[in-house]
C-alpha cells in the first residue's frame, strides 16, 4: 500500500502506481496520506462518533519538504477526504535551516569563525539541528554539540523550544492561511472538526 498527497490527481496516482510495479512491488493500493495518518492513530477503529454516525478529523502534516492540511470524515472504517490544503515549499527542512542559521552566528559570535561556505560543517551541523528539532517534540530543551566543528573548535549550545518557536514564528504563521482555508473548502464549522 502506497501513500500519496490528497491533491494528486487521477494521472499522478496513475504514475505512481506504475512507478511501484517498475520497482518491483506488488501494488495492492494507493491511499491519501492523511487517510494513512487516521489509520495509522486508529481513528477509524475508535468507537466515539458524533451524532450523525461520522467524525471529522483536521490532519496536519508538516513533512520533510511539504506541509499539507486536510480533513477526513470518518464513518466506522470509511475514511473520507473532505478537503485538502498546503503548501508544497513549506516543510520540515525549512525550520531545520532557521536553527542551522542561528547556529552559524553563535558560532561565529563566540568563536569568529564564518561557517556558512564549509559544506561539511555545514552537513555536520545540519544533521545536529534536525536531531535537535526532534527531540524538542518531547523535551523542553536539548543540547546540540558537535566536536571540532570547524578549525578544531568545538559547538555547544543549548536550545529551548521556545528559542526554536520564536526562530520559525514566520514559518508557523505560512500555515495558518492554510488552515483555514481547509476549513472554508470542507463547509465544516470548527465545532464539528
Amino acid at each position: 500500500v502506497i501513500t500519496i498527497p490528497a491533491y494528486f490527481n487521477g494521472s499522478q496516482r496513475q504514475a505512481t502506481k506504475d512507478a511501484g510495479k517498475i520497482a518491483g512491488l506488488n501494488v495492492l493500493r494507493i491511499i491519501n496520506e492523511p487517510t494513512a495518518a487516521a489509520m495509522a492513530y486508529g481513528l477509524d477503529k475508535k468507537e466515539k462518533t458524533e451524532v450523525n454516525g461520522h467524525r471529522n478529523v483536521f490532519v496536519f502534516d508538516l513533512g520533510g519538504g511539504t506541509f499539507d492540511v486536510s480533513i477526513v470524515q470518518i464513518e466506522k472504517e470509511l475514511i473520507q477526504v473532505l478537503a485538502t490544503d498546503g503548501d508544497t515549499h513549506l516543510g520540515g527542512g525549512d525550520f531545520d535551516q532557521k536553527i542551522i542559521e542561528y547556529c552559524v552566528g553563535e558560532f561565529k559570535k563566540t568563536t569568529k569563525i564564518d561557517i556558512s561556505n564549509n559544506k561539511r560543517a555545514l552537513m555536520r551541523l545540519k544533521n545536529s539541528c534536525e536531531l535537535a528539532k526532534r527531540n524538542l517534540s518531547s523535551n523542553p530543551q536539548t543540547e546540540i554539540y558537535i566536536d571540532a566543528l570547524a578549525e578544531n573548535q568545538d559547538f555547544t549550545i543549548t536550545l529551548t523550544r521556545d528559542k526554536f518557536e520564536s526562530l520559525c514564528n514566520e514559518l508557523f504563521k505560512q500555515c495558518i492561511p492554510h488552515m483555514k482555508n481547509v476549513i472554508k473548502e470542507s463547509k465544516l464549522k470548527k465545532q464539528s472538526i
